[in-house]
C-alpha cells in the first residue's frame, strides 16, 4: 500500500497539471486583440500566423492529417471553432467550443 503523502502528491500534481492545460486553452486578451480576430493594417508577420496555426490547433485542427481530399472544409470548421472560442473567451458569451480533433470525412462538407 502506497503512503497517503505520496497518493496526495500525485493527485495534486495532476489537478495542477489539469488547471494548467485548461488556463492554457483560454485566449489571452493581447490574443483577443490581434490577428486573426481584429483587421490589420500591416502585412501578417510569421509570428502571427503561427499564433493563428497553434489556435486552430488548439480547437482540433491537424494540418498534417495527411488526408487533403477534404481541404478547405477542414480548416474552415476549425476556423468556425476558433471564432466560437473567440466569442467565449473575448466577449464571454456563453457558448461551447468543440475541441476534438477534426478528422477528414465527408461530414466536413454538410454545413454548421
Amino acid at each position: 500500500m502506497k503512503p497517503f503523502w505520496s497518493q496526495t502528491a500525485v493527485a495534486l500534481c495532476v489537478l495542477l497539471a489539469s488547471g494548467v492545460a485548461s488556463a492554457a486553452s483560454k485566449l489571452t486578451p493581447a490574443e483577443c486583440n490581434d490577428y486573426p480576430f481584429t483587421p490589420l493594417s500591416k502585412s501578417v508577420t510569421h509570428a502571427q500566423l503561427m499564433q493563428e496555426l497553434s489556435e486552430l490547433e488548439s480547437v482540433g485542427y491537424d494540418p498534417a492529417a495527411g488526408d487533403e481530399s477534404y481541404y478547405p472544409s477542414d480548416i474552415q470548421l476549425a476556423q468556425a471553432r476558433l471564432r466560437l472560442k473567440y466569442r467565449a473567451d473575448c466577449l464571454g458569451e456563453d457558448v461551447k467550443v468543440p475541441t476534438t480533433r477534426i478528422e477528414s470525412s465527408s461530414a466536413l462538407l454538410a454545413p454548421m
